[in-house]
């Protein structure tokens, strides 16, 4: 009688608070332009509770009393705190950020002072070179130990008549871009490494249509006068992998493998990581299963493998997570491959999801040794999505690797919006592959085009002759995937100044241009891919006969990706931007911004903006 009297007595004193338990909900726009803004962070202060805004800016979140506070936030942005009380509609304006978040970094529900200003190393990469001249790699004015990236040079211009052909692995990564973007909205120059082009390109979607052949993925090519040099045309090359709702996609066997090293302590490591998992947590279901390999001075199963409805249990085991040790990587990469081969899903999407700062400094640790490791995994089916975390001593170099050579994909997360992206929004791409060695190769018609030059791809770059060969590796295309390549080339009867040096005639050979003058084509695209679960690839050819008269006339595809082109380039400082400036970024993509309706592109308008003005 005394345990109910005092179980109900209990029960008593805490009624009010379950009372008080509500629902608070509205929504968030831009000061600027009354704009929506979808992906922005709101979390009940002091704690990691939290949700993101919708499509249309608006957001749903449960609160156990009128005392507590919300805080929004988003990238360029001042964030906002706002107390409760007794209000079940709270709307809110966000006014962009006058200091261009020079001293603010957003990471995940909250936001850090970053003090002082982080640099990198580069790490040269693995690998034999690319036929043909390549400039050596650009001197940083930053180089303070810590961040780690692959030496990148920037691609020339070839003669069309010396080298007719181009060929390259596609890449749908983007961790470049949001890290930059983290660079930027810090005050940061980026170093020129870090900036790789293509993943900035890569990292917005297009409007290119769904495949309707039969094939994973379509084809969409277009030319237009070059924005920085219009003396020249800028060709677009497209694809537009095959999109899956998430109810469709064939069961997952993941495998989270958590670097809970030391390094791994900070705030927008390890807590932003647990966040960002448990997105990804929510979207899973029944047939899906997970299980949670961690690392440290050692690497351990703290999850089983887990049916995606227990939901409860995964997120335990992830609350649960703590830092400290130094970093066995390569006995956890080991563990994790031999946990997912155990649960191997045949007709499903074996994957492992590393997410890390990519410091690996116990067992197998250097370039040479995980590449040899992931290279000898990749084989049994299993794929790897590489995540970066972290700022200061991020080693982007080694994670990008690992997701090149394991037949996977890398993203950078750097607030809990990012993670929301590729955990949700892109849920599709980042798990399920729908064509794996993809290779394109361009033949330019030396009738039509006296010079061309691939923009960024520079560490994707191959030999002629591995198009055709099987057993040369490429870039994975997963579901909603978009890939955008861009070259730019000089007309035959053009005269452009950076080009004429590198196009001299031969001594000892001349060029047969009669059946090329006959054509009007401008190129002719070749590309190769595998089927996720064949070894003999496919070959699809098209053709590039027509170029639009003006960059104006282009269409929104081509616009936003020169915009995005161009910003990459005056990052690096590229040799290349003869005209182009910031205001030329901001005019293209401005014109090119269309529905959006993530809000990405006006996003990236006023990155371009903060960027200018530092």
């Amino acid at each position: 009688m005394k345990k109910l009297y005092l179980s109900f007595w209990a029960f008593w004193l805490m009624a009010p608070l379950f009372a008080q338990t509500r629902t608070v909900s509205g929504q968030v726009t831009s000061h600027d332009d009354g704009s929506a803004l979808p992906g922005v962070s709101v979390v009940i202060k002091g704690t990691t509770t939290g949700t993101i805004t919708d499509v249309k800016g608006q957001y749903t979140i449960q609160v156990r009393n009128e005392n507590e506070v919300l805080v929004f936030s988003y990238v360029g942005f001042i964030t906002q705190e706002i107390k409760v009380k007794d209000r079940q509609t709270i709307d809110v304006v966000l006014k962009t950020d006058g200091r261009l978040l020079e001293e603010v970094v957003v990471v995940g529900y909250g936001t850090v002072t970053q003090q002082g200003i982080m640099g990198s190393v580069s790490i040269p990469a693995k690998g034999k070179k690319h036929r043909g001249a390549k400039p050596p790699g650009p001197t940083l004015s930053h180089r303070p130990s810590g961040e780690g990236y692959t030496k990148l040079g920037e691609n020339p211009f070839q003669s069309t008549k010396r080298e007719p052909l181009s060929t390259f692995s596609i890449d749908v990564d983007a961790a470049s871009y949001a890290n930059l973007r983290r660079m930027i909205n810090n005050g940061q120059q980026p170093p020129t490494d870090a900036v790789r082009i293509e993943e900035m390109i890569n990292y917005f979607g297009y409007d290119y249509p769904q495949p309707t052949d039969g094939h994973p993925f379509s084809i969409t090519t277009e030319a237009a006068p070059c924005p920085w040099n219009p003396q020249n045309q800028l060709v677009l090359i497209g694809l537009q992998g095959k999109k899956i709702a998430t109810e469709n996609l064939p069961p997952n066997n993941l495998v989270f493998l958590i670097d809970v090293s030391g390094s791994m302590s900070d705030e927008h490591k390890l807590p932003l990581l647990k966040s960002a998992f448990k997105l990804l947590v929510k979207q899973l279901r029944e047939q899906d299963r997970v299980a949670i390999v961690v690392y440290a001075g050692a690497a351990g199963v703290v999850l089983p493998s887990t049916a995606g409805s227990e939901k409860t249990t995964i997120l335990t085991a992830l609350d649960r997570l703590e830092a400290g040790g130094s970093t066995a990587g390569g006995q956890g990469i080991e563990l994790a491959y031999r946990l997912a081969a155990d649960h191997f899903l045949p007709n499903g999407n074996n994957r492992i999801i590393l997410a890390t700062d990519g410091d690996f400094n116990v067992g197998p640790s250097n370039r040479d040794q995980l590449e040899d490791l992931i290279v000898a995994k990749r084989e049994t089916g299993i794929y790897i999505t590489c995540l970066g975390f972290g700022m200061g001593n991020l080693q982007d170099g080694n994670l990008e690797t690992l997701a090149n050579k394991g037949n996977g994909n890398y993203a950078y997360i750097d607030n809990l919006q990012e993670a929301n992206k590729v955990f949700v929004k892109e849920m599709g791409g980042t798990l399920l592959t729908i064509a794996k060695d993809v290779k394109i190769q361009v033949e330019f018609n030396p009738a039509q085009v006296r010079a061309y030059r691939l923009i960024g791809y520079e560490n994707r770059l191959l030999n002629e002759e591995d198009f055709k060969n099987d057993k040369k590796d490429a870039g994975e295309l997963g579901a909603g995937h978009s890939v955008t390549a861009l070259y730019e080339v000089e007309p035959a009867n053009g005269n452009s100044a950076a080009t004429a040096a590198q196009v001299t005639e031969l001594k000892y050979q001349t060029a047969q241009l009669s059946s090329a003058a006959a054509s009007a084509e401008w190129l002719t695209v070749k590309f190769r891919y595998k089927p996720p679960q064949k070894g003999s690839s496919i070959e699809l050819v098209h053709t590039l006969t027509q170029t639009t008269p003006s960059v104006e006339a282009a269409s929104e595809n081509l616009r936003f990706a020169a915009s995005v082109a161009l910003f990459g380039m005056l990052l690096r400082q590229s040799a290349h931007v003869a005209k182009g400036d910031y205001a030329t970024v901001l005019r293209l993509a401005k014109s090119a911004r269309g529905a959006d309706p993530e809000g990405y592109r006006a996003e990236f308008t006023r990155l371009v903006e903060a960027a200018r003005a530092e």
